[in-house]
């Protein structure tokens, strides 16, 4: 595999009006052998010489390529091209804000719908008076949720406020309250039943760091080798949600596990890599919660963020006080953190309930 990437360069084009990656290899069986085996979509073109894969998430990881920058290029189809600028503006200055690239995705689609509604009218024109009918429109008659209602404003509010620089722009236009709901959490009963049934070594570390260190399924998967401290037994969390680093600590009981799984899987960058090196997909790690979960007969309606949750609130009925669990979620707020109260056992358990007191 080494040889390979070693005597292969890459380049970026297009193929028959598709985006596609030149790869460009000796003419040995070595590596056309290769590229069937690792790449099975990899195709010959006879007119450019050269063997090409589309430029999608999965070649790119496959062959280690930086991850594709969104171009927002399917949106410009359906805007007018008075605003189409205004779209490519925009992206640049999320980029320039060094937003995420799903962030970037996010807000450039739901800033396009507004553009899409405007037609022929200029954004730059629009008034706040426009705005407000138009974000009762989304929630009237389109009938969004608040989540995505939420998702739009802020879209809108950072094209106003950092692209057009009108920062009072927003003063007339309240945020709709957002619902207040509870994390879902597991016992600690359910926890224990989670690892029973999980055979697999790596997928029962995985389930076990994202537990025991209260992770988020992308700093798992991102999680790299060189981040575990095992002699002062801590983990450092490096780029992690809103580009903030953490140590959390590493628990003693995993120790001979990971070790165990170092050993047998032999990962050379990442903790936990991919058939083809790289790092662990996301959705390999949500496949291997859902598969424990199911053995475990587990109904709960909770993702793997809920392995998150119980860390926190666990950490809570524990006695561990809360701006400490704070830092160790990584959160900005304590406020975000207080929620953890509402659903730990600690306070209500020394409630006397007035039923039980008749009999």
């Amino acid at each position: 595999m080494g040889d390979f990437f070693m005597n292969s360069s890459f380049s970026f084009g297009q193929h028959y009006g598709k985006d596609v990656i030149w790869i460009i290899t000796p003419n040995e069986l070595y590596y056309r052998n290769y590229l069937k085996t690792t790449l099975s979509s990899a195709r010959w073109s006879s007119s450019n010489k050269s063997w090409y894969v589309f430029d999608n998430a999965f070649n790119r990881k496959a062959l280690k390529l930086p991850a594709k920058q969104y171009s927002g290029k399917e949106l410009l189809k359906n805007i007018d091209e008075i605003n189409q600028q205004q779209l490519i503006l925009f992206i640049e200055q999320l980029r320039l804000k060094c937003y995420s690239e799903s962030t970037v995705k996010t807000y450039s689609v739901e800033f396009a719908q507004w553009l899409y509604v405007l037609g022929r009218f200029p954004v730059v024109d629009t008034t706040p008076s426009q705005l407000r009918s138009y974000l009762l429109y989304c929630i009237n008659e389109l009938k969004l949720s608040e989540n995505q209602i939420h998702s739009r404003l802020n879209a809108l509010k950072f094209y106003y406020e950092k692209v057009l620089f009108q920062e009072k722009f927003f003063f007339e236009i309240p945020r709709p309250k957002k619902q207040s709901s509870l994390p879902k959490v597991f016992s600690t009963l359910e926890i224990k039943r989670l690892f029973l049934v999980t055979t697999n070594i790596k997928h029962l570390v995985i389930l076990k760091i994202c537990y025991g260190l209260g992770l988020r399924v992308s700093e798992i998967a991102t999680l790299k080798i060189q981040n575990i401290d095992s002699h002062r037994m801590l983990v450092h969390v490096q780029n992690a949600k809103g580009k903030k680093d953490r140590y959390v600590p590493l628990p003693q009981s995993i120790l001979e596990e990971l070790r165990q799984y170092y050993l047998e899987y032999k990962p050379k960058v990442y903790l936990f890599e991919g058939p083809m090196g790289g790092p662990y997909s996301i959705r390999s790690i949500q496949s291997i919660f859902k598969i424990a979960k199911d053995k475990a007969k587990i109904t709960k309606p909770v993702g793997i963020h809920g392995l998150r949750h119980s860390y926190a609130t666990h950490l809570l009925e524990y006695g561990t006080d809360m701006s400490i669990i704070q830092k160790l979620l990584g959160h900005n707020n304590i406020k975000t953190t207080n929620v953890y109260a509402k659903v730990s056992n600690t306070f209500l358990s020394k409630i006397i309930n007035p039923l039980d007191e008749l009999y």
